[in-house]
């Protein structure tokens, strides 16, 4: 049996280290709790971080804020994605979540519903400033005007944007992004407009321009301790992926390992199979969605290169490393073990893993 163990003495270090670090800029904290919770559990992590100080969550689905709802959480929850179908919209209201607007259809939309219902809803504005998704587009600003001018039902709390690349070294376009959102603040205060909570930095930006971060900050993989960035306030790694040894066989000298033939043994091998693969998020990286064109052809460069290099992937058990052979399959992978004749069927295993990439049928387990 798998479990993924979430140290919770590291766990709550880091959101202290995040809330102190936000307490010397005055800003709060939303903590984005998308995807699983970042693969720690969705209601356990939430609940987690509200038992340490943490007021407003963050989320990317409605499925997402009808389910924290549903287990009991009272606290603010913020919808992030803008959306104009009306069945969303009005399950969002019924749940008493603050909606994200970002186009003039989804004003109207929130606003009638409002207006059926004879209440007022809670919203954030979106703003695109660069990124292309949801959002005003910062420099066509008439319909935003237009829109909240008419409505009669709709509250604005914040108003927001979201970087594309602030973890770049570059820091040109996330200059030219927040200097966007700020020329698009000042006009809509000059309309009238009320603006509310502002919010624009995820957790690179927030622990690389402290003077970007506004009235708050969306903290997600930052709490996690795996961030694309130099670690430079100490955060600990969270997450490790505790498995068993449920095989140990012999293979003789040329005897080919794993799929595409790869991997073949220069002698007589003892090997140990883990029930543990790509499936379950071990050795995924997420560089392909976060980098620039050329460092993906470098990445993918790198990875073919390696189908031809005997790159040495191990494995730790006790205080020892012992090699990973062949390419590592969907649920399994093998281990050269020859030069330990102690090593044992059910001996446990501990991986170091992204949990946002640990399949969310895998028992999570607070340590």
């Amino acid at each position: 049996m798998k479990a993924l163990l979430i140290n919770k003495k590291d766990l709550k270090y880091n959101i202290n280290v995040i809330k102190e670090k936000a307490k010397k800029t005055e800003t709060k904290i939303i903590a984005v709790v998308k995807g699983n919770g970042y693969g720690l559990g969705l209601i356990d992590y939430s609940k987690f971080l509200i038992d340490n100080g943490i007021e407003i969550l963050a989320v990317a689905t409605t499925e997402d804020a009808v389910a924290l709802r549903e287990a009991g959480i009272k606290e603010d929850i913020l919808m992030m994605s803008s959306t104009c179908i009306e069945d969303e919209v009005k399950l969002l209201i019924e749940n008493n979540i603050i909606l994200t607007v970002g186009s003039k259809k989804s004003i109207e939309v929130a606003d009638n519903l409002a207006r059926k219902l004879n209440i007022t809803i809670r919203a954030h504005l979106k703003i695109d400033t660069g990124f292309g998704r949801y959002g005003f587009v910062y420099d066509n600003l008439g319909d935003l005007v237009d829109s909240i001018k008419s409505v009669t039902n709709i509250k604005i709390e914040g108003t927001f944007s979201h970087f594309s690349q602030s973890y770049a070294k570059n820091e040109k376009w996330t200059k030219i992004q927040f200097d966007r959102f700020i020329s698009v603040i000042s006009f809509l205060q000059n309309n009238k407009i009320e603006t509310g909570m502002l919010h624009i930095c995820n957790s690179s930006a927030f622990l690389k321009y402290p003077n970007m971060h506004l009235n708050a900050v969306r903290i997600g993989s930052a709490f996690l301790g795996r961030i694309i960035i130099s670690n430079t306030v100490g955060l600990k790694k969270i997450g490790t992926l505790r498995t068993t040894i449920t095989e140990i066989k012999k293979l003789p000298k040329g005897y080919n390992v794993g799929y595409s033939n790869t991997f073949k043994t220069k002698k007589d091998t003892t090997v140990a199979i883990i029930p543990v693969g790509y499936f379950d998020g071990y050795n995924v990286k997420n560089y392909p969605d976060v980098y620039r064109f050329i460092d993906k052809i470098r990445y993918l460069y790198n990875d073919v290169k390696n189908l031809f290099k005997d790159k040495k992937l191990k494995v730790t058990i006790g205080d020892k490393k012992y090699r990973v052979m062949g390419k590592i399959g969907m649920y399994h992978m093998a281990i050269d073990i020859t030069s330990d004749e102690n090593i044992k069927i059910n001996e446990k295993i501990d991986l170091d893993i992204n949990p946002l990439y640990v399949d969310s049928s895998i028992r999570r387990e607070y340590v």
